[in-house]
């Protein structure tokens, strides 16, 4: 049985959350995503200079997982840095410190507005990994509005935005079935939440019966802004099929 995952302190949020390379329009950059508890791994070593063993305990982790925060924090920084992209810091799984106070407050979720149950809480929004039906294998790619038949489905972490893409080309050779075994492939790749436009009912209760939410009218957006909209709360989880 896997350990529970601890759940990061961090003393306080960024005063500055979005960092873009200068003369460069926001339509034309790439972003990359640096965790809340990624960017206080950055301040507490790189700019009070603590020790990783010292930073390791006012994050409440241990050392090994602290390095694990640092080392992404630092690649996704030199990433945007070397590649010219923009770095938008949220999200993450953390607790803002409570000031003269034992117990840190837990950051509510966007997505119930609701503090959890004092022991792992969530940042800005919950890590999870999304499968978004794609039309093509980029984020940028359109959002195919068929779940069963879309052309592939793109796995996110919509904290790092890392990507992995599952061709589901297959399905369009299928009589019936293709709902049933797109929910299965994004079952397996260890989706949580599926975004689609259309979903029919054999899919809808395949997914929800393996526990995947399902967010749905998703269409007519690129895969990043489909992904943008359910970090922000602004994606109704379904509780029946739309088709």
């Amino acid at each position: 049985m896997a350990r529970p995952k601890k759940c990061r302190h961090v003393d306080r949020m960024p005063q500055v959350r979005y960092f873009k390379p200068r003369g460069i329009p926001l339509t034309e950059l790439t972003e990359v995503y640096l965790t809340i508890e990624g960017a206080e791994a950055l301040r507490l070593v790189d700019v009070k200079g603590l020790d990783l063993n010292t930073a390791a305990g006012e994050m409440n982790v241990s050392r090994h997982t602290f390095g694990r925060i640092l080392a992404q924090a630092r690649r996704i920084v030199a990433e945007a840095i070397t590649g010219g992209m923009a770095i938008r810091i949220e999200g993450g799984d953390f607790m803002i410190k409570c000031k003269g106070a034992q117990a840190p407050i837990p950051k509510k979720n966007p997505h119930t507005n609701q503090p959890g149950n004092g022991t792992t809480q969530t940042g800005d929004v919950k890590m999870t990994k999304i499968a978004i039906s794609s039309e093509g294998p980029s984020l940028d790619d359109q959002v195919d509005p068929r779940f069963g038949r879309a052309g592939g489905f793109l796995i996110v972490d919509p904290g790092t935005m890392e990507t992995r893409y599952i061709d589901n080309g297959s399905s369009q050779t299928m009589g019936q079935g293709a709902g049933i075994q797109a929910a299965e492939k994004v079952a397996e790749a260890g989706a949580e939440v599926v975004l689609s436009g259309y979903i029919g009912p054999k899919a809808f209760q395949a997914l929800t019966a393996g526990g995947i939410k399902v967010g749905q009218d998703c269409d007519n957006m690129t895969v990043r802004e489909a992904v943008d909209k359910f970090k922000k709360g602004e994606v109704s989880i379904a509780d029946k099929p739309n088709r």
